[in-house]
Parts: C-alpha cells; structure tokens; sequence
C-alpha cells in the first residue's frame, strides 16, 4: 500500500501535534506574520495556515490553496486535495474552532462535513454539534405570497434530505452536476468542491467516505429561486462498495438518493433486498459516459429500473431533468428531518455524534436549568436579573449628571451634587439588597465547572436565548427597520419600538452584566462564603471568555455606563493571564446604525462581534487579539483590543432616560480610547450629514496627548461604482467636511487634516456589498473580504507607527479618565 495513512497526512501539512493537543479559536485568532502581508504559499505545511486565514474573512477563494515555488515538480509532490485539508483540520480542532470554522464555511456557501471519517480509528462521526450555531432567513412559496418568512436555527429545521452518492467509476462529476443544480439563476457557485478546482483532481487520502452537507433555502422570489421549498444535500465522497456505513446511514434518512452509476454495476443493489430502505432511489445511470439517463430503482419485490428521462448525451442536458426530478420530489409530502432526527438515525447506524460528551451533555442540562425559568423575558429579567434593572439606570443616570448637570436648575452647584451623592448611595444600598437569585446561582454553577463544561454551558445559553426571543424580537426588529425607512421623523414611534427590543432583548451579555453588577456590590455578601468565592472569580472567568475569543461588553447599552469596577477588575484579570505581557493597542469603529461596523471587524479579524439586522449592537464591546512573537517588534504591541460600537443615529430620538445622548459620549469614547478608528460612512446622503457631524464633533471633543486621531473612513455598499465616480464622491466627502470644519465655531480648524491624522493615499476605502447574490443562497463577496484584508494590513502598519501606550492595566485607567 502505497496509500499515506492519517498521521502521515497530518504531519505533510503541519498538524500532527494538533491530533492530540487540539486547535483553539484564540490560536487561529492571534495576528501573525501572514496578517501583515500577502501569503506565500510555498510548502505543504503553509496550506493549512493559508486556508484558516483565508476561511477567517470569508474568502470564497480559501479552498483553492495549493503550494507555489521555483520547483514545479515538488509542488506537484508537495500537492494535497483542499477535502484532505478540511478532513484533517476538522479532526484537529477542539468542538469550538469546529463550529466556528462551518459558520464560515456556511457564510462563504462552501458544503460542510456531515459525516466525518477518521481512516485511524475506523471511526465515523456526525458532526451536529458544529452545526448548532447556524441560523438563517429563507422564505418558502407559501410565506413568499402571505409576505412572510422564516428565521429558523437549521438543526432543528425539518426539510427533505436529498442524497447524492456513485457506484464505481462514473464520467459525470457528481459534485460540478450537483453545484449547477443548486446554483441560483443569476449566478453560478462550487458549494461542493470538485475535481476542475484547484488541486481537486489530487487523490484523497483521509477524506474518502466523507459526507458532505448543504441546504437549498429559496429567498421567494421566484426568478431568483432554482427550487420554492427548502431542502437538505447530502454527497457521499467515493465509491457507496467502500463506505456501506454511509450509503446506509443516507437510504434511511433521505427522501430520495440519487446513484450515480453505469448501467453495467445495477446488479449491485439485490443486496439491498430485505433491508431497510426508506429512501426512493434515482439512478442517473450512464453507457461508458456517452449518453446519461434518469431511473428509478426497485428493489423489492424484484429488482428493476425505470426510465424517468430521456437520453442525455452532456451533463449539462441532465441537469434540467434533475431538477424537474427534485422539484416533484418537493411539491409531494415527502419524508422530512431534521439534523437532530438524523442524529438518532446515526447512533442506531453506530455512528459517533459530536455532541454526545458528557461535558456538552451536563453544560446542556445546566443551561437548561435557567432556561426552563423563562416565560415572560422581560419579567424574568426583572426578577432573576434585577441589579442591572431600573435601579443600575437610576444609578447611572446619577452618576452622568454629576457632569452633565441637566437639572441643575436654581440649586448651587455644590448643594446639588450632595444631593446627588446622597441619591448615588441611597440607590445603590437598594441594589445591594437584592438576593442572589436562583438563576444567577445556577449561572455561576455553570461557570465554576471546568473549562471545557464551561465553553459549552455558554455556547448552549447562548443559542437557547437566541431561541427564546427570536420571534418577538424578529419582529421588533423589522418594525424598527422600517420605520427609519419609511417614516424617520416618526422619531416618537421609533423610540417606542426601541424601548421594546432592548425590554424584550435577553442574551448571555445581560447575565454578564448581572455578574459585573454583583461583583460591584460583593461587599455585602460574607468574607468566606461559598458565594463570595464564585462572586469573586468572575473577572476570571470573563477574562477567559475575552481570550477564548467572546466579545465583553464595554459600554452597557441600556444603562448608558461603563460598570468601572467590574471591567477594571475583568482587565486586571487579563493582564494576569497573559502574564503581564500586556503592551496594549486600541483599533475603534463607528458608523450609523447598520453600516456593517461589526461586518467589517470579523472579516478583517475573524472575530465574533453580534451581527444582525436593525439594531446590532448596543453600547460598545470589545474583543482582544493577541500578537505573536514575531509580529511585537514590529507592531509595538502585545495585543490589540478590538471596540464595536453602536450604530449612531442619524434621526434624533427623544427619551426620558436621555440615553440619545450616548450616541455621541460611545463615539468620543472610542476615538479616545483608540490608537486608529474606522469611521463607516453609508452612502445614503440623507443620513450622510447628520452622522458626520456627530464624527466631527467628537473627533474635535477628543485629544489625546495633543496628538490628533488617526482615522480611516470606509464606505459601504459601493458595489458597481466605476473608478472615476469614486474619485469624485471622495472629493466632494473631503470637501463637505472641510466646509463643516469651517463653519464649526467650535473648532479652530478650516479643513480635516486640522483635526484628524490620516495618509492621503488610503484615508477613503470603497468596501463593495457583502455578499454576492441574493440571499440566503448568496455567498461572501470576495471582493469585500479582500478589500477588509487589505484595509488590516494598512491597520496594522500604522500601529506600528502609533506611539506605545501602555499595558492593559494603563487601559483600563484610560477607561476610567475618560
């Protein structure tokens, strides 16, 4: 044999420690020496690097790596099949980086591994666990005409699973037929990788019997939609006489399993008499790969086939039966699962399931235990969660209006601030009364678990929530949306439906807050009580979750406060873990309201910012990246802390609570927070103007050691704009600030280089549409993703220009400053 076995493969592309050890998220994140210019792709070991960094921003492109040098011949030696390459990576990767790998692979519309094989062990898993995270908008023919749609978690979403699978040799390439049947109208796409692609005619070495798995999800409009239901793909790699686990596994789960074979191999299935087959089956035979036909396939009584189709004589002319074939499939009430059904059907076929561990089992059972609680969220919040409630509003608002002084009205000034510090204590001796709820004492079970248990527990709690609230808050959500749309001076209504998504909004951020409102008020809980020991490792364990690559809120959204001591305390803690290697740089953006700020930030740093439509992020979060050791020197820096800031508002809402006001104190914190800010710029002129003079203003209200801010502005949605109309949009954006500057009072500065710092060269960057097509079966702008790749290579060169400042505990004294 001369076949290279797994540990070999693994070793070929540099991952034979990782089989053991297992890759994390916080490793993948970590900015090298790739980050800072193009990727030189020059020995077999350097491919895995290549596609992570690759897959991280969403380049569509990251399957066809392959290595290139001088010596052709060694790179065809040298050469690995791009499934080898996701096959080993995926057995070398902790439960977390696998998830967070098919996020991206989902996003970019590449298949992602169902079945997974490990040639070593003999062993063959279904990753459902990986799939968990994913959820997507789709709109099938019936909620198409009530205009509706559907916003559905996929692993619980029950559609027909259709198969694809080949007996022998075939002459087709079932993955190319497969990619054109699923492939929208207006634009063709590989979803499954196929042997024209790079490298993909390269034999398979540990990826043989991998099944790989997509969705078909129609958007309802039906010039864009191939099919008006949505359904499941499976595709079996290699031959079903090898993998009979496999082609088991999919002729009980599928609705139809499609065979690609010669009409000579039909003899083959009789074996199938007297199993169970609950699957139709479909060949799409062929005669030495001249003429290609549809048939069904009988097995019992008797073996026989049946011409669906008339003779083909090109794959392309097979196609149109196909689908005609999988449409009728659709309009039938044919058999329907989900991935947590197949789950049942795989362990029968003595198949491992990814999240059958006993430590996702029992940090589901924990999780259960809060969720179980909730019936009406804002109720429970009120009850379970009530330190971050009305009493941390009444709290903050205090503590603001020591220096905004909005009622200061006829009182002295000193009196009023005692009365003021008398209302902060009397507030907060309230807020220490409250109890420890049952909630946030199964919360804090949840966290003093081991680590691993831990990372469940979230992730379960995590999704659980977004269930929750989905609904109610999908709806929300739109009403808001098109409110600012269709009726922006409705500025009372738009307030009212924004009080209610942040009422009806519950998400693993406010148990967080509840834990920083806790360890705040930890002085009433007993010295050497079990409770006053898990209160005092939570910035422990947040300081974890910041390095595990979870965003930690910054700024409460709702409240309008920086909780101090709590994110002191949390940073404190980070310092600790990394050893007081800490030298800290700050990259900051803002932009109005659905911009794509968090977008921009996970393309560009693969980070995990909350991405959604409407209103995305409340407040400001922040994320930390830490900085090899080869990139340091280079940069001046340890670790780059990353802040996502709300959208601001471009219409003015009026609230009681004032909490308009934080869209300018977000933005000025964060420029003066920041060594760099990205100022997201939409290319919507009624909003333009607004929004740039909240940038202005606080771009002039911040000065950092007489040192002006150095800026990069980014604008969005500038698909099809030819160069010459981008030149002169650019001009006339420089010119409308500079006049703004000028008739500014307030700012001794007649033009934008007065106030800001920024190269002339690459101070504008155009970033096209998001995605390519429509979606959900768009995939990821490969355009976008290089562009965001480009404008971090920029980003990451000027910090190197920018002066050191500090560790994170000088950070978080900048944070309290300001």
């Amino acid at each position: 044999m001369t076949e290279l076995g797994l540990r070999e493969v693994l070793t070929k592309i540099g991952l034979e420690d990782e089989y053991d050890t297992k890759l994390k998220i916080s490793q993948i994140l970590q900015i090298i020496q790739h980050d800072t210019s193009e990727i030189n792709i020059e020995t077999p070991e350097s491919l895995t690097e290549a596609f992570l960094r690759r897959l991280l921003m969403c380049d569509t492109n990251a399957r066809s790596v392959k290595c290139v040098s001088s010596d052709l011949e060694m790179d065809k030696k040298n050469a690995i099949n791009p499934l080898d390459l996701i096959a080993g990576l995926f057995l070398c990767s902790d439960k977390f980086l696998q998830q967070n790998m098919v996020g991206k692979m989902v996003q970019c519309q590449f298949a992602v591994p169902l079945l997974l094989p490990n040639i070593e062990t003999r062993e063959l898993t279904m990753m459902l666990w990986s799939m968990r995270e994913i959820v997507r908008n789709f709109t099938p023919l019936q909620q198409a005409f009530r205009g509706t749609g559907s916003e559905e978690r996929l692993v619980f979403s029950e559609m027909p699973l259709v198969s694809f699978v080949r007996l022998g040799k075939h002459f087709l390439s079932k993955s190319q037929m497969l990619n054109k049947l699923l492939s929208n109208t207006e634009q063709y796409h590989d979803i499954f990788y196929h042997s024209a692609l790079e490298c993909g005619d390269v034999p398979r070495r540990i990826s043989e019997g991998l099944v790989e798995f997509s969705w078909y999800l129609p958007c309802g409009n039906r010039s864009v939609d191939k099919f008006s239901e949505p359904m499941a793909v499976a595709n079996l790699r290699g031959d079903i006489r090898s993998f009979d686990k496999q082609f088991t596994f999919l002729c009980q789960s599928s609705a139809v399993v499609y065979i690609l074979c010669e009409e000579s191999e039909v003899e083959y299935f009789k074996y199938l008499q007297g199993k169970q087959v609950q699957a139709k089956l479909i060949l799409i035979s062929s005669k030495r790969g001249k003429s290609f036909r549809l048939k069904m396939l009988t097995v019992e009584p008797n073996l026989k086939t049946t011409n669906l189709s008339e003779t083909k004589t090109t794959e392309t002319e097979l196609v149109r039966p196909l689908q005609e074939s999988v449409s009728e499939m659709l309009g039938k009430k044919s058999k329907k699962v989900s991935l947590e059904n197949l789950a049942e059907r795989a362990r029968c076929c003595e198949i491992l399931v990814d999240d059958d561990s006993d430590e996702c089992r029992s940090a589901l059972k924990n999780a259960r235990k809060i969720t179980a609680r909730i019936d009406k969220i804002s109720e429970f919040k009120d009850e379970e969660l009530p330190t971050q409630g009305n009493i941390w509003k009444a709290i903050s608002w205090v503590q603001t209006e020591h220096w905004r002084l909005r009622k200061v009205g006829k009182i002295k000034l000193e009196e009023y601030h005692k009365t003021l510090e008398r209302e902060e204590k009397e507030f907060k001796k309230k807020q220490q009364r409250f109890e420890m709820t049952t909630t946030m004492s199964n919360f804090l079970n949840g966290l003093s678990a081991s680590e691993v248990h831990r990372s469940y527990f979230l992730k379960w709690l995590e999704m659980t929530l977004e269930d929750l609230s989905r609904h109610q808050l999908s709806a929300l959500l739109n009403q808001y949306v098109t409110l600012k749309m269709k009726c922006p001076k409705e500025t009372d209504k738009i307030a009212d439906v924004d009080q209610q998504i942040s009422i009806s909004s519950l998400q693993i951020k406010h148990f967080f807050r509840e834990c920083g409102q806790r360890y705040t008020c930890m002085a009433d809980v007993p010295e050497f009580s079990n409770l006053r020991r898990k209160v005092e490792q939570l910035p422990m364990f947040a300081a974890q979750m910041l390095l595990d690559g979870v965003p930690l809120e910054l700024v409460d959204g709702d409240a309008a406060n920086i909780p101090l001591t709590w994110i002191n305390a949390v940073l404190t803690e980070l310092h600790s873990l990394i050893q007081s290697n800490s030298k800290v740089k700050v990259i900051s953006v803002i932009g109005v309201e659905n911009s794509g700020k968090s977008t921009l930030l996970n393309t560009m740093f693969g980070t995990r910012f909350a991405v959604d439509k409407g209103m995305c992020t409340r407040g400001a979060f922040m994320q930390m990246i830490t900085v090899s050791k080869h990139v340091k020197s280079k940069i001046g820096c340890d670790c780059i802390m990353l802040i996502d800031t709300e959208g601001l508002k471009a219409h003015k809402i009026v609230q009681d609570d004032h909490s308009h006001e934080r869209d300018i104190e977000v933005a000025c914190l964060a420029v003066a927070l920041s060594d760099i800010t990205i100022i997201n710029i939409s290319k919507d002129a009624s909003v333009e103007k607004e929004f740039l003079r909240m940038v202005l203003n606080a771009l002039t209200r911040v000065k950092v050691e007489d040192k002006k801010p150095l800026c990069h502005f980014v604008q969005v949605h500038m698909t099809g704009l030819p160069a010459s109309d981008q030149k002169k949009r650019d001009k006339a954006l420089l010119e409308q600030l500079n006049v703004m500057i000028q008739r500014d009072l307030q700012i001794k500065a007649t033009k934008l280089a007065d106030v800001v710092s920024y190269d002339s060269s690459t101070w504008i960057w155009h970033l096209p549409s998001v995605w390519r097509g429509t979606p959900p079966m768009a995939s990821y702008s490969s355009d976008y993703s290089k562009t965001a790749q480009a404008l971090k290579r920029c980003l990451l060169t000027d910090l190197s220009k920018c002066p050191e400042r500090g560790d994170l505990m000088d950070f978080a004294k900048r944070i309290e400053s300001y």
